[in-house]
């Protein structure tokens, strides 16, 4: 088991926004977590990599544990150092280049030689259909390109597992496939993804086990294929049913 997540706990002003929340994740596994807005899937993933301090929970991450609320920064920084997140709205430097944002993390956040890290930021947008667009800015590339360049980025830190929080919600309709096709490839090279997602087709196709969440709880969770064929919960038939009516 690569992670074992257990009673992550969270509240905002009073108002419990994670209630519980457990999860296993097997090396490989495209975990997709799905619910309504607000259901707090953004914030369990922020609390896993320690961007929101979780009011309490465990996380065991190849064999070590770690307190959700207490870890010290050199726990928290060994975490990190596995795990690369990629925003909803991209988080590039607008003032370098797609090469420049790549190599910055792997220069200053990984001490790399600059040689080599210009080799592997150049092999991690290539990987990602950039490689004509080095040379670019973020304000001369689509939003569906600066997705691709953030997703190059975490990819070039070597993790073992990326967090996708909502990747595709920020673009226009034709731009989603050029992002969810890469990381369709990653699925497919073996990268271990937990991906909080509105896109119910790579929930589907791509994702291996859903986490199914609505008012900060686990609602349902199992194999993708079994959640949209035969869901167990009411409230997670409801939610295959409005999807299906939707696409119809």
């Amino acid at each position: 088991m690569m992670l074992e997540i257990r009673d992550v706990r969270k509240q905002f002003d009073g108002n419990m926004v994670l209630d519980g929340i457990s999860l296993d994740v097997n090396k490989g596994d495209v975990t997709a977590i799905l619910g309504p807005s607000g259901s707090g899937k953004t914030t369990f993933l922020r609390c896993l990599n320690f961007l929101e301090r979780a009011d309490g929970g465990t996380l065991v991450f190849d064999g070590e544990k770690f307190d959700l609320h207490s870890a010290r920064k050199a726990e928290i920084a060994r975490v990190r150092k596995k795990t690369a997140f990629v925003f909803q709205n991209y988080n590039l430097f607008l003032n370098k280049t797609a090469l420049q944002n790549v190599t910055l993390g792997l220069t200053s956040g990984a001490g790399m030689r600059k040689d080599e890290a210009k080799e592997r930021a150049v092999k991690a947008l290539e990987k990602v259909g950039m490689a004509d667009r080095l040379n670019h800015y973020p304000s001369q590339l689509s939003g569906g390109q600066q997705q691709r360049v953030a997703i190059a980025r975490a990819m070039a830190m070597e993790p073992e597992i990326i967090y996708f929080d909502e990747p595709t919600s920020a673009l226009d309709p034709e731009l989603i496939g050029e992002v969810l096709s890469v990381m369709r490839r990653l699925a497919e090279e073996g990268m271990t993804m937990l991906v909080v997602t509105h896109e119910m087709d790579f929930a589907r196709n791509v994702s291996n086990q859903i986490l199914f969440m609505d008012g900060g709880k686990v609602i349902e969770s199992g194999p993708s294929k079994e959640f949209f064929a035969n869901p167990q919960q009411e409230r997670s038939r409801e939610f295959v049913r409005a999807i299906r009516e939707a696409r119809e």
